[in-house]
Order: structure tokens, then C-alpha cells, then sequence
């Protein structure tokens, strides 16, 4: 049996005019049973984070990132996890309700929230599995630069084909918050 790799080079010569739909038809195959296998990974992992700690992924990445830089605004936080600042907001109350963060007006302008990992957060994100920003943040910062790009164009295609309409679901974590 032929490995994946060896598929997709199979289908990958087949170009042009001259391609077969079958060729074509295996090439679309590969590439769903490869996005299943990403959106799985992430799935599991997350999982796995919430059974080994009682933080969903999107959870702790949110303490991993106010770990590093203590006393984010919701807006700093939102943009490092990728998300509406809504949506980080709500996590973040869930995080609150949990005793991991915190909020604290201070500084000139009494208006600014800042957020902090309290002691229990603190503890919580030593003892939990890395990465803790997800696999799949991880596995793409091992790409090399022409392949991110490369990946990052053609999904872009790939939206834009599928007319989603729901731009606001790219600022929503994979996993519930």
C-alpha cells in the first residue's frame, strides 16, 4: 500500500489539461482525509489538556500567553490567541469563576483592565502538557516560511471558494472556550 506521501506525489503529476478526474478525484480525497487528521489532532489534544488539567486548550494558551506577558489588556490577549476580543472576554470570566486570572484597574487611566494568572493559574499551567499554545500553533511554527505561505494562500483560496460567509468564525477557537 502506498504511503501518503507517495499518493500525493502520484497526484501531484498529474497536471493540466490533460488530467484525469481520477487524479484529481484521489488528490481531493488526500486532501480531506488531511484536514480531518489536522482538525482531529488539535481535538484530541485538547482533550487530553482538559482531562490533564481542567482547562480547555484555548484555556490554557490563554494562561500560557498572560503567563509570558503579565498584565495583557483583553485586546492584547484576543489578538495573541487569534480571537474576537469578545470571545476572549468570556473566557476569560470562565477563568475568573475558576480562580486562575485576574483583573486589575490600576495605572492613570482607571478604565484599563489588566489581567494576571493568580497563584492557582500559576500552579495549574506548570503542571499541565505542553504545548500549551495547541499542537497544531506548534506544528506551524515548524514550517518553513515559503511552506506557511504556501499553506496560508491556499487556504485563503480556499475560503474564498467555499464562501463561508461567516468571517467571524476565523476568531473563534477550534475547541469550546
Amino acid at each position: 500500500m502506498a504511503t501518503k506521501q507517495e499518493q500525493i506525489s502520484r497526484a501531484q503529476q498529474a497536471t493540466g489539461d490533460n488530467e484525469s478526474q481520477s487524479m484529481r478525484d484521489e488528490r481531493v480525497h488526500i486532501i480531506i482525509q488531511q484536514l480531518r487528521l489536522v482538525v482531529r489532532a488539535s481535538q484530541k489534544h485538547s482533550r487530553w489538556i482538559e482531562a490533564q488539567s481542567g482547562v480547555s486548550g484555548a484555556q490554557l494558551w490563554a494562561m500560557w500567553e498572560l503567563f509570558t506577558a503579565p498584565g495583557m489588556r483583553v485586546s492584547d490577549l484576543s489578538r495573541s490567541l487569534s480571537i474576537h476580543q469578545s470571545t476572549c472576554s468570556n473566557m476569560l470570566d470562565k477563568l475568573q469563576d475558576k480562580g486562575l486570572v485576574k483583573r486589575e484597574r490600576g495605572g492613570p487611566d482607571q478604565r484599563v483592565v489588566r489581567i494576571y494568572l493568580t497563584r492557582q493559574g500559576t500552579d495549574i499551567l506548570a503542571g499541565a502538557p505542553r504545548p500549551a499554545q495547541g499542537i497544531l500553533t506548534h506544528a506551524l511554527h515548524k514550517l518553513s516560511d515559503e511552506s506557511q505561505q504556501q499553506l496560508a494562500d491556499t487556504l485563503c483560496q480556499l475560503v474564498s471558494v467555499l464562501d463561508f460567509g461567516e468571517e467571524d468564525a476565523a476568531l473563534e477557537p477550534l475547541t469550546e472556550t
